[in-house]
């Protein structure tokens, strides 16, 4: 078991990775916590025993159920077993069961403590740690949300051979980002060791900017075109994949921006294919909904703002050039 931590002083908690983490839930409990509220999805085949009374709550599968109305189902059916401060919620799954009962945690009794057992590889790496929690809205994904930090998370590394293998390569779109956050040799490392080098990368990341007020802008290489494609809808594309095509849409912006070179496009291009993961718009995409999209990204406080590579590695860049990023799209179409 690899133990790693999220530095925020008296909030810190623990990450542990590796096969069986799961059943260390029992021991990561804050103390004194009487009852557990476990969200989860039918489609899960993932049990847990918090070791105390317990209930397991479903949520809808699927990013449909990641909505206000589920988080208002989740509250009132706690409110309804009579669930307090003094007891914890138990997020288990990937990405959008974490988002959701981190988000649903953070506002029932205005926050109780909160834990993720992560079982995608998407959610591992990336979703469930650092307390980001949020929901969608029609108008755009994560438009809805908190900082709500989870006391403990697990990554049991065992549960991923369960997955479908699309979903399995969903995780590896956020995977390819750490490449060009500074992990080394990731495909060299074992899975355990891949997990753990991504966590601690989000993690140091995560501790010196806990609440994205600037560096950690950065964990959002690749999001933006990602997160417009998943907003346009009517894509077959996961998360993961979205993101890879968003990868490779940053890399020709930066390099039209004068930012990198075309090895380095290059690179990038090595990095998602080695990974087996979309590098084109998906047919029939309108160019123009997507550019108009741009504007709903969470970081476009002051016009368009992309996380893009650079000589002094990836940082946020405002970008006001419209035709500029229709340009860096003609490749990808």
């Amino acid at each position: 078991m690899i133990e790693l931590s999220v530095a925020l002083e008296d909030r810190s908690y623990p990450v542990l990775v590796g096969a069986g983490a799961r059943h260390r839930l029992g021991e990561v409990l804050p103390s004194g916590v009487r009852r557990v509220a476990v969200v989860t999805q039918s489609s899960i085949p993932v049990e847990v025993d918090p070791g105390v009374d317990h209930r397991v709550f479903t949520m809808p599968d699927g990013e449909s159920g990641k909505d206000l109305s589920t988080v208002e189902d989740l509250c009132r059916q706690w409110a309804q077993w009579g669930l307090t401060r003094g007891d914890c919620v138990v997020g288990v799954g990937g990405g959008v069961v974490t988002d959701t009962a981190g988000f649903a945690a953070a506002v029932y009794h205005r926050g109780i403590p909160v834990v993720h057992v992560a079982t995608t590889l998407l959610g591992q790496i990336d979703a469930a740690i650092g307390g980001k929690t949020g929901v969608n809205l029609p108008e755009g994904k994560n438009l809805v949300g908190s900082f709500w930090q989870p006391s403990a998370v697990l990554c049991d590394t065992e549960v991923l051979s369960t997955l479908p293998a699309r979903e399995y390569r969903n995780g590896l779109g956020e995977m390819a980002k750490y490449a060009f956050l500074g992990v080394a040799d990731l495909a060299d490392l074992s899975l355990d060791e891949a997990v753990a080098a991504c966590v601690a990368c989000k993690a140091e990341v995560v501790a010196s900017d806990e609440r994205e007020g600037g560096r950690r802008a950065i964990l959002n290489y690749g999001h933006t075109l990602g997160h417009a494609l998943e907003t346009a809808g009517g894509y077959d594309l996961r998360h993961g994949e979205a993101v890879a095509i968003g990868l490779i849409y940053a890399a020709e912006l930066a390099h039209n921006l004068g930012r990198i070179s075309a090895t380095r496009v290059q690179e990038h291009r090595s990095v998602v294919a080695g990974y087996d993961l979309p590098m084109v718009i998906p047919p029939g995409s309108d160019p123009e909904q997507l550019i108009a999209l741009f504007n709903r990204d969470k970081k476009a406080i002051d016009g368009v703002t992309f996380v893009l590579d650079g000589l002094n590695g990836v940082e946020p860049v405002r970008i006001t050039d419209t035709d500029l990023l229709r340009q860096s799209m003609e490749g990808l179409l």
